[in-house]
């Protein structure tokens, strides 16, 4: 470390040490003497001292003399003293000290010379500091004195001042106190008539005043009876609070209730109030279900009304006779729907009121009591909706229904399923209490009905002549009653009343997560959900007009109704939730002849018994559409009606000819099977609904003896076995119609078994047509006689001949009059074209077979025979062409194939064989034995080949 800069320290710590005293120097007066003795007396050591050894000097000074303040120089010197004293060392030692005394001595005394010039201004600056200190408390002194005159010549006369107006405030006060008095004793009046008026918050006011008033007055005589008689009067006001709050359960008003509510402010018990009005709606449930029971009781027992009064809710409701059970359901929704209207509005109240409230006032004692208000209604929401649905499910389960017309079982049906739509817009609950009560109610009904309306199917279709009922050509199943609800949206116009804007994209929902729009917010200022509809009923018109058109014949047809009765909802397609088809798309399946009939200008053809189950059809789906737990149920039995029309359909007309099951398609085939093994009681089984294992099953129908089917003029009733087939096809259309409608209805899980039974049944039964119409082809046309004037040919003739044979002009004829009695039988029945081309096309194909036939049993043959055979044939097609419109005619290239089958040699024979399937065993053999070209060994062999193929076919 630098000397110099050492010795700087140590100047400055010294400085910092002076005393306080400003005009005091630095450095000590004695120091400086010292320090110029010294130097007078060391003069001789400049000569021999130069900087440079200044330096060295200072910087052997030790640094212990500089590090402490309190540094005893003498002390440490003489502790280095040894033991053995040495004089000169002591002398060297004393000199060297000297010598460095002197060099800081010298530099202490340059630098206070340096600082000279500072230290002077220093100085002067504390001198002229002392002179301002003492004028500043010249000037403290003066105004201080000045202060005292001016506090001695004022007291005097603001005392005097103060007390006049003391005395005036005293006289004044007291003058308002009196005022208050006489006031207070006035109250009792006033507070009359506020609670005349209703003004309950007015009234509590004015009595809390006046308590708080009295409390202040209580030292007067006067006073203190009043503050008695303001409690006792306070008390009285709580309860008839608590009264008019009772009140608003049933009859809810919002500039009532705003008072009420203001009131239980005022008394700081808002809480209180919750709970007080949790209680009084779950007494008004009570006391509005029992009284409105209890009334029809007493209408229905006469003048012995007093001994009902003591039954309990759910004894009255056993009680309830079967006339008066769907009147008593209606007003007892309606009582209870106007109790959770209310409760529903007081919702609403609070949760505007407290929204602006909250805003305004963001206390937390007033968000503490808002949070407790919306808790406790959102817990009363459930707890309402309990009540209610247990005083329903009471009623419901009181009384058995099986007894009551469809009607009126759907009526009731409607007015629950109604209230079960409010409880859950009311408070999200689904209702399962409620909803098992009509499982349980609907599933006892429903299988008594269905079993009746199964029986009643059987009646009709026994006694069903097969006629054609003359329907509208704009006929559409919506057209009927049972389908109103389909027509009118019925549906939607439960789950929401018409005066709401339920159909808005975005709807705002509560605290307690209900929808705003719905039931409540359509009723919520008059009317009433349950109440009757006044609406005009739709009339049904089903049948056709008299009149008709001059140019066909055909009863006219009005191409606008039918549009003007669908409603929108219903022209618009329906999408698959599976595969995304439109009905357009499934177009290939089915037709929805039920929206287009009134253009096509044609004749539906269906039958009394079509529209019956139609009608059930409608039926069922009200039940399926207003219980939805048992809707998959309803569907089951709704198939059942289907299945059951569409096996005695089979049975009637197919059957009864004992033709080959082999006729039938395997699809086909295979839906009957089932059908009869499921639904059809077996002669052999037991009664129908004795055993229980056959509860479902119900017996085969027997045609009418009405229905001729033997009458060749007829055709063998080609009448009604077209109006049988095509009212099938109909209904089977309808089926498909209702099919998106359907599964709206049955759960997801559930929508396999739907479209199942349409994919296997309901899309099977127009193939129904093909067996029913081959019976009359079979019959109507005498193949026999063709056949045995076949055999009679000569077929190894060795012209070439150029007549055909006389068969084929008989078999023409045959047709001709098949073709004459079937216009007949169009002038009575219109015969579809998709019957006709049926028809004819069995025809043509049976022909074909009795050409295959009566060539293959010719026992020889020649080519001028072949020949002759080509011939017949073409004469045959070149006639039968006039007869049909069929385009191509059927298995003709079978009849061809077969014929130039016998110029084929034996490999290419033998490989036509094996290759066509379509020829019987006989007529393959018969074949192979005409064949001129072959050998006996070939023939054997071919004939070999053809048993053998018929043994594996089998």
């Amino acid at each position: 470390m630098d000397i110099t800069k050492k010795i700087k320290s140590f100047v400055a710590r010294q400085g910092s040490r002076s005393p306080c005293s400003p005009v005091e120097p630095l450095v000590s007066r004695d120091f400086v003497i010292e320090t110029a003795v010294v130097k007078e007396k060391d003069d001789y050591r400049e000569s021999t001292i130069n900087p440079q050894a200044e330096a060295e000097i200072l910087q052997s000074i030790e640094e212990v003399y500089f590090n402490d303040d309190t540094f005893d120089a003498c002390d440490y010197q003489l502790k280095k003293i040894p033991a053995e004293l040495d004089l000169n060392q002591i002398i060297r030692d004393k000199e060297y000290l000297q010598k460095q005394q002197y060099v800081v001595s010298k530099k202490v005394s340059d630098l206070i010379l340096q600082n000279q010039t500072a230290y002077t201004q220093e100085l002067h600056r504390v001198t002229e500091l002392q002179k301002n200190l003492e004028q500043a408390g010249v000037i403290c002194s003066q105004g201080r004195s000045h202060l005292a005159r001016a506090r001695k010549d004022f007291t005097t006369a603001s005392l005097g001042i103060l007390a006049s107006f003391r005395k005036r405030e005293r006289l004044l006060g007291l003058l308002k106190f009196l005022h208050s008095i006489k006031t207070m004793q006035e109250t009792d009046v006033r507070l009359r008539e506020l609670l005349e008026e209703e003004d309950y918050p007015g009234a509590i006011q004015l009595c809390l005043e006046c308590q708080k008033a009295a409390i202040q007055f209580r030292h007067y005589k006067c006073i203190s009876e009043l503050s008695s008689k303001l409690q006792d009067t306070l008390e009285m006001m709580e309860e008839k609070l608590d009264v008019a709050l009772s009140k608003v359960c049933t009859n809810f008003n919002t500039t009532h209730y705003e008072k009420l509510q203001a009131a239980y402010r005022l008394l700081g018990k808002t809480q209180t109030a919750m709970d007080q009005l949790l209680m009084h709606f779950a007494s008004a449930i009570h006391n509005k279900a029992f009284t409105l029971v209890l009334g029809y009781v007493e209408l229905c027992a006469g003048g012995s009304a007093t001994k009902f009064q003591k039954h309990h809710y759910s004894e009255l409701a056993k009680l309830i006779t079967v006339e008066t059970f769907t009147p008593c359901l209606k007003d007892l929704c309606k009582a209870l729907w106007e109790v959770m209207h209310s409760y529903w509005c007081i919702v609403e109240w609070h949760e505007d009121h407290d929204s602006q409230s909250s805003q305004v006032n963001a206390g937390t004692e007033v968000n503490l009591t808002h949070q407790y208000v919306r808790q406790k209604l959102e817990h009363g929401l459930l707890r309402i909706w309990q009540d209610v649905q247990q005083k329903v499910k009471t009623y419901i389960l009181a009384s058995d229904l099986s007894s009551f017309k469809f009607d009126e079982f759907i009526h009731i049906l409607d007015l629950v399923r109604r209230l079960i739509d409010i409880g859950e817009e009311f408070c999200n609950s689904k209702s399962e209490d409620l909803q098992e009560s009509l499982r349980k109610q609907s599933v006892n009904y429903f299988r008594n009905y269905h079993r009746g309306c199964m029986e009643e199917l059987r009646m009709f279709l026994e006694n069903e002549s097969w006629a054609l009922c003359p329907v509208r050509p704009n006929f559409s199943i919506l057209q009927l009653q049972e389908f109103r609800f389909l027509r009118h949206n019925h549906s939607r116009s439960i789950l929401t009343p018409p005066s709401s804007p339920a159909h808005s994209k975005t709807e705002s929902t509560s605290f307690s997560g209900r929808p705003r729009e719905g039931y409540f917010q359509g009723y919520r200022y008059q009317g009433n959900p349950f109440e009757e509809k006044t609406e005009e009923e739709d009339k049904e018109d089903v049948l056709a007009p008299s009149t008709t058109d001059e140019g066909d014949g055909q009863p006219l047809s009005d191409t606008d109704s039918e549009d003007e009765d669908v409603a929108d909802e219903l022209k618009k397609e329906y999408v698959d939730e599976k595969t995304g088809d439109t009905p357009n798309n499934r177009q290939q399946r089915t037709t929805r002849k039920t929206s287009t009939s009134s253009r096509r200008r044609q004749i539906l053809i269906l039958t009394n018994t079509t529209l019956n189950v139609l009608r059930l059809f409608g039926k069922y789906m009200q039940m399926m559409n207003l219980l939805k737990p048992i809707a998959f149920d309803v569907l089951i039995c709704m198939s059942q009606l289907f299945d059951y029309y569409m096996f005695s359909v089979y049975t009637f007309f197919y059957r009864e000819m004992d033709f080959s099951e082999n006729a039938l398609s395997n699809k086909l085939r295979t839906t009957l099977k089932r059908i009869r093994e499921n639904l059809i009681l077996a002669e052999s089984e037991s009664d129908f609904g004795t055993d229980t294992r056959n509860k479902d099953k119900v017996p085969a129908p027997v045609l009418s003896t009405m229905v001729d089917l033997k009458s060749i003029e007829q055709l063998y009733g080609l009448a009604e076995r077209v109006t049988a087939a095509e009212s099938l096809v109909f209904l089977a259309n309808q089926f498909e119609f209702l099919h998106p409608h359907l599964e709206t209805f049955i759960p997801s899980s559930k929508k396999a078994f739907l479209q199942q039974f349409c994919s296997q049944t309901i899309l099977t039964a127009p193939e129904l047509r093909r067996p029913i119409y081959m019976t009359v082809a079979a019959r109507g046309v005498d193949y026999n006689q063709v056949l045995m004037l076949m055999n009679c040919v000569k077929w190894d003739v060795h012209d070439i001949m150029s007549q055909h044979s006389y068969y084929v002009d008989i078999l023409l004829r045959e047709l001709q009059v098949f073709s004459m009695r079937l216009l007949e039988v169009n002038k009575k029945t219109p015969i579809p074209k998709e019957a006709s081309d049926i028809l004819w096309e069995h025809c043509i194909r049976l022909a074909n077979r009795t050409f295959i036939e009566g060539f293959s049993q010719s026992k020889k043959c020649t080519n001028e025979g072949r020949a002759l055979m080509q011939l017949d044939y073409q004469q045959f097609l070149t006639k039968v062409e006039g007869l049909t419109d069929l385009r191509l005619v059927p298995e003709r290239e079978l009849v061809e194939g077969y014929i130039k089958a016998f110029y084929l040699l034996e490999p290419a024979l033998e490989q036509w064989i094996r290759s066509h399937r379509e020829y019987t065993p006989k007529q393959l053999i018969g074949l192979v034995s005409c064949v001129t070209q072959l050998n006996k060994k070939g023939r054997q062999k071919l004939i070999s080949l053809i048993e053998e193929g018929d043994k594996i076919r089998r």
